[in-house]
This record gives C-alpha cells, sequence and structure tokens, in this order.
C-alpha cells in the first residue's frame, strides 16, 4: 500500500485517470454544495489528501487516514487539516459535515468494516447533507491493479445502490465512469488473470500508475473530459468505476428504520 501511495502521489496532479477523476466528481460536488456558505467538508480515508484541494474550493475541508505515509505526503505538500483515524470509527461529532466524501476506500473493506464505514459518513452528515462515494466496478475488471489496492470486490450499480440504501441515504444520481477506458482494461486485466495476478510485492505500483508521455497523457485528457461533458446529462451502463451522490434524509428518523 505504501508503494500505491506514493506513485498515486507522484501521477495525482498530471495523470489523465486523475484528471478524468476529478471532472467527474466535480458536478456532483457543484451540486451538493449549491452556492451554499459556510460549508464543511470531510475526506473519509484521503490518503494523502490530494482531494482536499478540490473540497477546499468549496469550503472548509479536512481529511483522515489510516496509513502514516499517505498523511506525511499530505503534511509534506503544506495540507494541514488532517488526521489518523479509521473509517469505521471517526473522531468527529455526530451531523458536523455538509458534504463527506469516499473516494476509492470501501472496495478495500470486509463486509463488516465496509458496513460501518458507510454508517459513519450518515452519522457525520447533518440532516439534508450529502455522500459522494466512488469504488471500483464490474468484478470482470479485477487485475495486477486490484492486488496493489488490497480490493475485496467490485461493484454493481445495484450493489452500491442497495448497501447505502440500507444505511438510509436516498440516492441522488448514480453512474458509471471510465466508460471510455472500458475496451483496453478488460482486455489487459483478463491477460492478467489467465496470466495470474502477482503477488502485492511483485506487483508494480509504478507500472500501474505511470503517467504516459506526452501527447498520449494530454489525448486522453481530453477524452476523460469529454466522456465527463457526456456525463453531465446520460448515465453511462458501463465503466470501470461507480460514483454516487447520496442524500441524508432532511428527517432521517422518519426514513431510516
Amino acid at each position: 500500500m505504501e508503494h500505491l501511495l506514493r506513485a498515486t502521489a507522484r501521477a495525482e496532479a498530471r495523470h489523465f485517470w486523475f484528471r478524468g477523476f476529478r471532472a467527474f466528481v466535480t458536478p456532483l460536488l457543484d451540486r451538493a454544495a449549491a452556492n451554499r456558505p459556510d460549508l464543511r467538508l470531510l475526506d473519509c480515508g484521503c490518503g494523502t489528501g490530494a482531494n482536499l484541494d478540490l473540497l477546499g474550493a468549496r469550503g472548509r475541508a479536512y481529511g483522515f487516514d489510516l496509513t502514516k505515509v499517505g498523511l506525511r505526503i499530505g503534511l509534506e505538500n503544506g495540507r494541514s487539516r488532517l488526521a489518523r483515524a479509521s473509517v469505521t470509527a471517526v473522531p468527529f461529532p455526530t451531523a458536523a459535515f455538509d458534504i463527506v466524501t469516499s473516494f476509492d476506500v470501501l472496495y478495500s473493506l470486509e463486509d463488516e468494516d465496509e458496513r460501518a464505514a458507510i454508517a459513519e459518513m450518515y452519522r457525520l452528515l447533518k440532516p439534508g447533507g450529502f455522500a459522494i462515494v466512488n469504488v471500483a466496478a464490474m468484478p470482470m475488471l479485477r487485475g495486477d491493479h486490484s492486488v496493489l489496492s488490497r480490493e475485496v470486490r467490485r461493484y454493481s450499480s445495484g450493489d452500491l445502490r442497495a448497501r447505502l440504501e440500507r444505511a438510509g441515504f436516498v440516492i441522488e444520481r448514480l453512474t458509471y465512469t471510465n466508460a471510455t477506458l472500458f475496451v483496453p482494461l478488460a482486455l489487459s486485466r483478463l491477460l492478467q488473470r489467465r496470466r495470474g495476478l502477482r503477488s502485492e510485492s511483485d506487483a508494480s505500483a509504478e507500472a500501474e500508475i505511470t503517467v504516459p508521455p506526452e501527447p498520449t497523457n494530454a489525448i486522453m485528457t481530453g477524452i476523460m473530459q469529454l466522456e465527463a461533458l457526456w456525463l453531465r446529462w446520460f448515465d453511462a451502463p458501463f465503466g470501470s468505476s461507480l460514483l454516487c451522490l447520496a442524500r441524508k434524509p432532511t428527517n432521517p428518523s422518519a426514513t431510516h428504520m
């Protein structure tokens, strides 16, 4: 995991995948923020804290993670509102945040911990607040990267919807993303599974998260941004990730049994 975090930290500013991710997430953030002032935002399992820059444009943003190396990298890059904590027991008061996010965290948790993490996000939100969740999608896309990220599961849209609704959330938007990458990813990861997935010690984070040379990276960035534009109006029926905007009801006790 340390190798993955360090490789991610080197790539997340420039790699087309991260640029695409931010383009996918931004409209949901804008919808959740809805030009409201004095928002408090929390990134649950923030890794290096890089996404606090995105969240911080809409209010006062905080993040926490369990990995020391991720937090160290974040602090080295000037991100100060970081804490060390588990997503299953978050050291913040109930109903303290307007928006909480979980980006590529839930899929690495065993079922019991995943349920606890979702329950904690629900608890942390003010009534009427929003959660934005991104997870790995489609079991057929399991590959070497799954080993590096300690992936427990990949979700279908119905599966993610059911898990969030079970916790009391109302789903506002749910779509696959990275549909434009689906064919090459499906082929490469099929070959990886046929070969046999590498062990964590043998899998290379650098190989999985390396910024392609220009102009390839620029072309791929453009393709991802076009997909993000399309996703403003339509839901994708497949893709390597699932992105969800979920709302805590204004009167949670009336809907959460």
